[in-house]
């Protein structure tokens, strides 16, 4: 949590929820409008906000009140303050969970599935996570190599689908996000086609990698990728890349159902 309290002062402002990410979170839910979902690792309440606008009433869940305070209030946003390994959340209390980008942060992935699992009902689990070893590297790790020695600290996806597996008993499957190149919740790898991104400060300060890197090496990343942006260095080496409109980096949404 220490590091969202730090990190999440400006953090509303570069995390914009993506309306594809939510159009493709309704979908994945299944689930008629007015029922009950947690929002676990809420952060400052963006897509929990989006699903309450699109008819859903949300639980939101989230460690750090730094995130919290910056939250738009509604009425139909419950706001718990807690984590997701001992959720503050009766049993069977929900219809549905989501979490977005979040599950990196959990310390205890096995229990947090398993709270997932004890206040849920009977609908789904979504989960936005990554893998980037699904993945080409791309451009920005040749200037933040930590970015992607940070990613390939967390568990690979078949680790993570057999965890939730194993934790709930539910049938678990995995589908790609293509990355559109131009999402509007700016997390790690979402200025792929946008390079001039990653040299604005308050955008670094919203992805949790940068904030938790070496502050010395992502300067040298950032003045590199600057004067190569100046000197016509970036578009030579990776220019190819403006070609496509989306692109795979190791993006997945897992969905865990019930068998019935």
């Amino acid at each position: 949590m220490s590091i969202y309290n730090s990190i999440g002062q400006q953090y509303s402002k570069t995390r914009v929820p993506d309306i594809r990410i939510v159009n493709k979170l309704i979908d994945l839910l299944n689930l008629p409008k007015g029922s009950i979902i947690a929002d676990i690792g809420a952060g400052t309440g963006g897509y929990s906000l989006a699903l309450v606008n699109k008819g859903f009433l949300i639980n939101a869940v989230e460690p750090s009140v730094v995130m919290q305070k910056q939250a738009v209030e509604h009425q139909q946003i419950k706001w718990f303050t807690g984590y997701a390994e001992n959720l503050p959340l009766l049993d069977n209390s929900v219809d549905a969970v989501v979490s977005v980008l979040a599950i990196h942060h959990f310390s205890h992935l096995e229990k947090a599935f398993q709270e997932m699992h004890r206040i849920i009902r009977d609908g789904a689990i979504i989960l936005l996570t990554f893998d980037i070893r699904l993945a080409q590297k791309i451009w920005l790790y040749d200037y933040f190599p930590f970015l992607w020695e940070d990613a390939l600290r967390f568990f690979p996806l078949n680790e993570q689908v057999n965890l939730i597996q194993s934790n709930t008993k539910r049938r678990v499957e995995a589908i790609p996000l293509l990355l559109p190149y131009d999402l509007s919740d700016l997390f790690a790898a979402a200025g792929w086609r946008r390079p001039e991104l990653y040299l604005q400060p308050e955008v670094r300060a919203g992805i949790s990698s940068f904030a938790l890197a070496n502050q010395d090496l992502a300067e040298q990343g950032v003045k590199l990728l600057a004067a190569d942006l100046s000197s016509g260095e970036w578009r030579k080496k990776y220019g190819d890349i403006h070609n496509l409109t989306e692109i795979d980096i190791g993006y997945r949404f897992i969905r865990a159902t019930l068998d019935n």
